[in-house]
């Protein structure tokens, strides 16, 4: 627990940013209220800053279903509407504290970078002291090329480059007036706005722990930098469907079209196997079926394709800070022969899912001309997914 901070210590403020959808995350919610070891991945920024003795208090801007999400806010906070860009949510926080002295210590974070430490608050708090502005970098360790198309280009110096991180430290009025004259200009981040203010912006040592969640393997990536130690537990799911061949319609199994006199007959594309793997994620979530999800009453999946339900799957397990260990499709079918198309059913699957190839099975049988399969009156299929999951 931290101590009490020195009465000289400043009253530093923040902007917390937590606004966006994080649609590259592909997350089925905002990716600030994924699981991240045991809280949402916004809170371990917020706790983080309430723990500071040098932080009295800051704005978190985020719309209301996330604050319906998050509940109590810490003691001297309040909160704002995202804008439609970062730049108009920073300008609402700023509207929001139009009461607060030009000389406040300003922290500004993204949400995005759970790994916050005290270590590296104070020495952006103990820039302010000689600067108007400061922020956190971190050397580039990889090499760098110029991108043309397919093609790499020329190396890129990597010496004088840095990567730039958040929180970034400001003087409150200096931040005013960067975005009072940023009206027409775009910025990735606040320190942009404030250097075109001619204002030198110090740089601190920045942290490895403050990597950004952008896409949903990123939260491996977290867990591991901040030492989240996750007991696990296996859970398997099993998946069957079944659907009828009609005639003049297109032959959709696995995400692959089949050239084939017949199709599946069904509200969606009617893709048994990807069908029969989304119930057995679904199975193993213990997060009921795929008609739960994608009612079939509902016409907005009328010719859906079935590649957006199994990715649907794949979110619901990295939100619980789960990961796909295995799936294996049997499909069950007298005609179309499988054997051909197995490697690219395996491939897309792989794609869908983001996991390795070699933790996909598919596999194809027949009935022996029994039952409805063996008339080729239709085709079905059942699926068995295996998940690791964090224990509650």
């Amino acid at each position: 627990m931290a101590e009490s901070a020195p009465s000289s210590a400043p009253c530093a403020i923040v902007i917390l940013l937590a606004g966006g959808q994080g649609s590259r995350a592909g997350f089925a919610m905002p990716k600030q209220l994924a699981m991240l070891g045991s809280k949402p991945v916004l809170r371990w920024s917020l706790d983080a800053f309430a723990a500071h003795p040098a932080i009295r208090g800051g704005v978190l801007v985020a719309n209301d279903d996330v604050m319906a999400a998050l509940g109590t806010l810490p003691d001297g906070w309040i909160s704002a509407n995202p804008g439609t860009e970062r730049q108009q949510s920073v300008a609402n926080a700023l509207a929001a504290l139009a009461d607060r002295e030009d000389e406040t210590p300003l922290l500004v974070h993204d949400a995005a970078r759970p790994g916050v430490i005290a270590e590296l608050i104070d020495r952006l708090l103990a820039a302010l002291d000689i600067a108007e502005a400061a922020i956190p970098t971190l050397p580039v360790p990889d090499t760098l090329v110029e991108q043309g198309g397919s093609v790499a280009g020329d190396v890129v110096d990597r010496g004088a480059l840095a990567r730039v991180q958040t929180p970034q430290a400001f003087h409150l009025g200096t931040l005013r007036r960067a975005h009072a004259q940023a009206i027409d200009a775009t910025a990735t981040d606040d320190a942009q706005l404030v250097r075109r203010l001619g204002v030198a912006v110090a740089t601190v040592p920045g942290d490895a722990r403050l990597h950004k969640l952008t896409y949903a393997e990123d939260m491996a990536v977290l867990n591991g930098l901040l030492g989240i130690e996750t007991m696990t537990r296996t859970a398997v799911g099993m998946g069957y469907d079944v659907h009828r061949l009609v005639a003049d319609k297109p032959l959709w199994i696995c995400g692959i079209e089949i050239a084939y006199s017949h199709g599946l007959e069904g509200h969606s594309d009617a893709d048994v196997g990807l069908h029969a793997l989304t119930d057995a994620i679904l199975g193993a979530l213990a997060d009921g079926d795929i008609g739960d999800h994608f009612p079939p009453s509902d016409p907005q999946w009328r010719g859906a394709a079935s590649h957006r339900f199994l990715r649907f799957t794949a979110e619901r397990v990295a939100e619980r800070g789960g990961r796909i260990d295995h799936v294996d499709l049997t499909i069950i079918a007298e005609a179309p022969k499988i054997g051909p198309h197995r490697g690219a059913m395996r491939a897309r699957i792989a794609e869908i899912l983001a996991i390795p190839l070699e933790r996909v099975s598919v596999k194809a049988t027949t009935t022996e001309r029994l039952g409805f399969t063996g008339r080729r009156e239709g085709i079905a299929a059942q699926a068995v997914a295996t998940l690791q999951l964090p224990e509650n």
